[in-house]
């Protein structure tokens, strides 16, 4: 495994569209482990887009302490409900804000092995989900905020 740089605020590529992963092999595997150590190694690290290391394709990683979850090709199939939120980003650093995300949602991915799985999931997994599933389509909660703390 290796730390990864974080692309910050202004870089290019954090605005652009992520593409699908084809095939799960062991260089997605090991970009996966990279980017989890590299959230473990970061201040307030709750979640990481492959975006945000500078690699445009579909992979997340999310460990609002409940365990470590692995997301290939990850997309929201449904959400439920609405609720106040105040967020940061790695990609963002000490800028905060409150914006409003789904209380709940439902996830369709792909684990590491390549077996899809759905996870319902809500309150600040349902937020943390939505904010790096956002990063894949090049949105930063920073289109989002309705206001600045």
């Amino acid at each position: 495994m290796a730390l990864r740089q974080i692309r910050i605020f202004g870089d290019e590529i954090l605005r652009k569209k992520s593409r699908e992963v084809e095939v799960i092999d062991e260089k997605i595997r090991q970009i996966l482990d990279d980017m989890a150590e590299t959230m473990y190694n970061t201040e307030n690290g709750g979640g990481l887009a492959a975006p945000q290391i500078g690699i445009l394709k579909r992979l997340v990683v999310i460990d609002m302490g409940e365990g470590l979850i692995k997301l290939v090709n990850p997309k929201i199939i449904r959400q439920e409900g609405s609720q106040e939120v105040i967020e940061g980003c790695l990609s963002n650093p000490n800028i905060f804000g409150k914006l409003l995300r789904p209380k709940k949602v439902i996830v369709q991915a792909l684990n590491e092995k390549g077996e899809e799985i759905i996870l319902t999931v809500t309150g600040d997994l349902a937020k943390c989900f939505c904010h790096e599933i956002d990063h894949l389509e090049g949105i930063l909660f920073t289109d989002l905020v309705l206001e600045y703390i």
